[in-house]
């Protein structure tokens, strides 16, 4: 296949940030990528984080009906992105920040959802998973403001036959893109979490053209992702206002 994406085998691979994070309450996650997002242009490339949830949770997204979210037994928590309900229970999940200016924020949102699942695909094909990329949207008759994500599959998404497996949405703001992915096989991942990590290193090397280097937050990130918590994540009417 011909290669979609800007660059070729000659160019020289793009340095991107790999951040493998640790396990953080629901509220910190997301409030760790939407302060990615807030300092992207500060760190000036590309950046991927993996990281774990402490407890059952479900995320919603940016716009839906808190009434989307199950009633018990998980910890609900809004996402700053679209989409729909994620249960984060035996799911692995990444996400990709990109600064304003790089050629990923050039693509329109579905050719870049093109773009970063094919490598995560390239990734689970390098753990013999396999897959095929999903291309039918949502149906029009799906409502979005309580769909669940795993069971709407949309153009780009990765399948594993009629099984949904993988899943992704964006945010687009002055700063640049943040994606966040989540991949789900059922009660179990099929390879182990550091195996499957670095497959999917493998997968952005190889289809983005790009070389890792380690990322470490600095103080400001921190602080600002401790505030985002305090004011957003953490608080119940936030959570609850749609």
């Amino acid at each position: 296949m011909t290669q979609p994406f800007p660059g070729n085998a000659e160019a020289e691979p793009e340095p991107w940030f790999l951040w493998q994070d640790a396990v953080h309450s629901p509220a910190a996650n997301m409030a760790i990528d939407e302060a990615l997002l807030m300092r992207a242009r500060q760190y000036g490339r590309p950046l991927l984080r993996f990281y774990r949830w402490d407890r059952n949770a479900v995320s919603i997204g940016y716009v839906q009906k808190f009434a989307a979210a199950p009633v018990s037994g998980y910890a609900v928590v809004r996402r700053p992105t679209g989409g729909g309900v994620v249960y984060h229970d035996h799911d692995f999940t990444y996400t990709v920040v990109v600064p304003d200016g790089h050629w990923l924020t050039g693509l329109n949102r579905t050719r870049s959802y093109d773009a970063i699942n094919r490598a995560v695909l390239a990734g689970l094909d390098a753990c013999q998973i396999g897959g095929a990329l999903a291309v039918d949207e949502i149906p029009q008759t799906v409502d979005r403001s309580t769909m669940v994500c795993f069971r709407s599959p949309t153009r780009y998404d990765i399948m594993l036959g009629n099984t949904k497996v993988a899943g992704s949405a964006q945010r687009r703001r002055r700063e640049g893109i943040l994606h966040q992915g989540s991949l789900h096989f059922g009660e179990t991942l099929p390879v182990a979490r550091q195996k499957l990590r670095a497959a999917l290193c493998r997968g952005f090397e190889t289809v983005l053209k790009v070389i890792f280097e380690p990322f470490a937050p600095d103080p400001h990130l921190l602080e600002l992702a401790e505030h985002l918590v305090a004011e957003r994540y953490s608080r119940d009417d936030w959570n609850r206002r749609r």
